[in-house]
């Protein structure tokens, strides 16, 4: 059927219209509409033919070898829903939510499934819990001399759970340790974080409970956040542990504090065996230009008490960052201590970190660090010179690690050691 045919019996139907209306017009200008009209497809119709024998350009031309063969990932990410294949990864999906999440923030931890384990509650006083977990191990190879030794490490194991309580002012932790060890028992070993906090106070935090015990810096940092894949000597010595009792945390613009009366008992594995004090202050001198001239932070603190013996630990620390630069120094000595092991040596130590993001996911970072384990003795020092990467996939919540330990011990052989570790925050 030809167009003339088509128009001829539009114009004997609408014929008896025409009359009606007493206007010929009408039909001449439908006549022109039709006709432009096919025109118009006719002409969509040789567009879209010669769109799909043409091929594909790209929004730039690939510039290396390496590009090429690795663009074939960036298509990972199907928005196609027309077509099921068993690689797609729907956007609306769990997976594609991860895959999109940003994180530009690496100084503290960030969870992956921070929305999916959030539930409102409205039950018992509880208003809203969220659930997390994490995971760090590391596999690593000791060089000593002619020995070779490669080992797996869990670093950490954990669950947890945050609820907050309906008047708005009052939270709890209960976060579980699932990863066993061979100097306590696995239930003194599976509680760490047991608290309540409650922040009625402005600028204030007063915590009650089992939480980690700010003996120093580094001995007090969260776990989710360290720079390298071990604590310094002094922080895994002194610190990292937690204490049962009750902890005041201040911050203000240019100060911020951490006091705390506790059980010198660690890992529930007395009742009370004595009493301690914990505090530690920091001084922020550029809080206020801190966008322009970088973040200063200058601290000190004590950490004193008795467990069947008395201990004190004293320290200080200063610490810069600005945009993409950040080094740190602290000092601690020990008259006795009780950290992992409780010990009456007069022990101290020093380290100082530098680090550098050469992009938002990639940072370099070095640190030398001294530990004298007793300083009664002479030519026991413990040097460690530490160079790596950090390569934060989605910031603290999908992170690989890659250590360079060289061991430069006064009383035993030099050692080398790679660490490749990996962490992940659900």
């Amino acid at each position: 059927m030809n167009r003339t045919f088509f128009l001829t019996i539009l114009f004997m139907l609408l014929a008896p219209f025409s009359q009606a209306f007493g206007e010929e017009e009408v039909l001449l200008d439908l006549s022109e509409k039709v006709e432009s009209k096919i025109e118009k497809n006719n002409i969509i119709e040789k567009s879209e033919k010669v769109k799909e024998e043409q091929p594909k350009k790209y929004i730039h031309e690939a510039i290396d070898n390496t590009e090429v063969e690795f663009s074939i990932f960036d298509n990972l990410l199907d928005t196609d829903k027309s077509t099921e294949h068993p690689f797609k990864i729907e956007e609306e999906s769990l997976w594609g939510k991860i895959y999109k999440m940003k994180v530009e923030r690496t100084s503290i931890p960030t969870f992956l499934l921070k929305d999916e384990l959030n539930f409102k509650v409205d039950k018992a006083g509880i208003d809203r819990l969220q659930f997390y977990g994490a995971y760090n191990g590391n596999i690593g190879s000791l060089f000593t001399g002619a020995d070779y030794d490669t080992s797996y490490d869990f670093n950490i194991m954990e669950v947890g759970v945050i609820g907050d309580l309906k008047d708005k002012n009052t939270d709890f932790k209960l976060q579980l340790n699932l990863k066993p060890t061979n100097d306590r028992s696995y239930l003194q070993n599976l509680f760490t974080d047991v608290y309540i906090m409650n922040t009625r106070i402005p600028h204030h935090k007063i915590i009650v409970g089992n939480s980690r015990n700010q003996v120093g810096v580094d001995g007090g940092a969260s776990s989710y956040t360290l720079p390298f894949a071990m604590r310094s000597q002094i922080g895994r010595t002194f610190g990292n542990t937690r204490a049962l009792g009750i902890r005041v945390v201040g911050d203000y613009p240019y100060v911020d504090y951490s006091l705390a009366v506790n059980s010198s008992d660690r890992f529930f594995q007395d009742f009370f065996p004595g009493a301690e004090f914990t505090g530690w202050v920091n001084v922020k001198p550029l809080s206020k230009v801190q966008e322009k001239y970088g973040n200063l932070v200058i601290g000190g603190g004590i950490n004193s008490g008795r467990k069947h013996t008395d201990y004190t630990v004293a320290g200080a620390y200063v610490g810069y960052k600005h945009k993409n630069f950040f080094a740190n120094a602290e000092y601690s000595i020990a008259d006795g201590y009780n950290g992992v092991d409780i010990s009456t040596n007069k022990a101290s130590g020093f380290y100082t970190t530098l680090a550098y993001k050469i992009t938002p996911k990639l940072q370099i970072l070095a640190r030398y660090d001294q530990f004298d384990p007793n300083r009664e003795f002479a030519n026991d020092n413990r040097r460690e010179y530490t160079v790596g990467f950090n390569y934060f996939i989605k910031g603290q919540a999908l992170r690989l690690i890659l250590n360079y330990v060289f061991c430069d011990y006064e009383n035993a052989e030099d050692s080398h050691r790679i660490i490749m570790g990996t962490q992940i925050l659900l």
